[in-house]
């Protein structure tokens, strides 16, 4: 039974059934005898104190060799196995399979999905890296492009520098959705908003080429809208409130890992988690 109020980085037993049947298992040669004498070293940890690593890294921001040992034990083992765990796509699945229990108890909102860009500051990454025109052209700046439903749960998800301006990107989000959506009956069911960082024709017939209706607004269009209806909202506002709960997870806030595919498997947890969160559920399986 989960506990009524869990730290946010602790994994319930009801999030762990979840977690457990997508966990890569080690794979071994059938050609090789595997042998293991006497005092050969300490077993592998199990999957779920390393999961439990993870998500509190994810959570706290701490740095991975400040993980706790006296409760997680060695902290390079725990990062060994997350980079395993990363390159295996075990994350992306987990995200995948959270979207799939979202989709099947609430229902993803396919008809108004929002785009958006977000940067943040990433002092030590190696790839997908460049300088952010924000930050005085600063050196080393990142960028996560989100695509998102009609509740603000993401569905597609691509990392660049911060010079990677969101025009640039639109097809390669809109061709990055992990779920497939069925077709509509009708075209009107589709629309797709975004602010005035996607106009252009270019932008346009991506767009189009993707079967969506396009709700291009500036920001300054939709300030005057909301002066003359000040309880309406632009619907593109759910993407930036994913945004925001991207950054609730301290270690996505400021990036500080070097290399991309471990970035994105953060992110893709961070993803599978708010999915999750999204579901009415009688026990709350993540807490925060």
């Amino acid at each position: 039974m989960a506990k009524a109020h869990a730290h946010s980085w602790e994994v319930t037993d009801e999030f762990w059934a979840r977690v457990e049947p997508l966990v890569p298992q080690p794979v071994r040669d059938p050609n090789k005898q595997y042998l293991r004498s006497t005092g050969a070293g300490r077993p592998p940890k199990a999957p779920r104190l390393v999961f439990e690593a993870i998500v509190y890294v994810l959570r706290t921001g701490c740095q991975w060799k400040a993980l706790p040992s006296e409760r997680f034990g060695s902290a390079s083992a725990v990062h060994q196995r997350f980079m395993q765990w990363s390159k295996a796509g075990f994350f992306e699945s987990l995200w995948k399979a959270g979207l799939a229990e979202y989709d099947e108890l609430e229902g993803i909102a396919w008809r108004w999905q929002s785009i958006d860009g977000g940067m943040f500051k990433a002092p030590l990454a190696q790839e997908a890296v460049g300088p952010n025109p924000t930050d005085r052209g600063k050196k080393n700046g990142s960028k996560r492009h989100l695509l998102v439903d009609g509740r603000g749960v993401p569905l597609s998800l691509v990392v660049t520098g911060a010079n990677a301006h969101d025009v640039t990107q639109i097809e390669a989000v809109l061709d990055a959705i992990v779920v497939q959506r069925p077709t509509p009956k009708q075209r009107r069911s589709k629309h797709l908003c975004a602010d005035a960082g996607y106009r252009g024709k270019g932008a346009m017939a991506v767009i189009l080429a993707h079967g969506y209706i396009p709700h291009v607004v500036s920001r300054k269009s939709e300030a005057a809208q909301k002066k003359r209806e000040p309880k309406k909202k632009a619907r593109r506002w759910v993407v930036e409130a994913c945004h925001g709960w991207f950054n609730r997870f301290r270690k996505l806030l400021v990036r500080y890992e070097k290399l991309e595919h471990t970035f994105l498997a953060l992110n893709h947890l961070a993803a599978a988690i708010i999915a999750l969160r999204k579901i009415e559920l009688p026990v709350n399986i993540i807490y925060g």
